[in-house]
């Protein structure tokens, strides 16, 4: 099920969400969905409220491909010194991203440890 709604957008954001759309060969809306699905998802619900097997799925949790190498990118752009304000709020968005996944999975293999899915990390 979807949601149809209207945005007013900044024309800043409007912007950038134009420019990494051009980037990836896809659609404005199309990127304003998957930027905000990413903020708001994977999960609503606690980790101890999911299944095994959304539990044992999120212990994979990574960011998507075409994150992670516009991360690295925006991270080697500011080691450089080149980042521009843009691309710096866009870094910041996705460290944000990546530090929620990175939670969440932490959570899910906790989880999965307490339910016996797992054997304990040994370190």
């Amino acid at each position: 099920m979807t949601a149809q709604i209207t945005l007013n957008l900044s024309d800043e954001v409007y912007r950038q969400a134009e420019l990494l759309a051009q980037q990836r060969h896809r659609s404005v809306s199309e990127i304003l969905v998957e930027t905000l699905g990413n903020f708001l998802l994977p999960t609503a619900k606690p980790v101890s409220a999911l299944s095994d097997s959304e539990v044992i799925a999120l212990t994979q949790l990574r960011l998507q491909p075409v994150q992670e190498q516009r991360l690295n990118e925006l991270l080697e752009c500011q080691q450089c010194g080149t980042i521009t304000k843009i691309e710096s709020q866009e870094l910041q968005a996705l460290i944000h991203i990546y530090e929620e996944r990175l939670l969440l999975q932490a959570q899910a293999l906790n989880e999965s440890v307490r339910r016996g899915l797992l054997e304990p990390l040994q370190g």
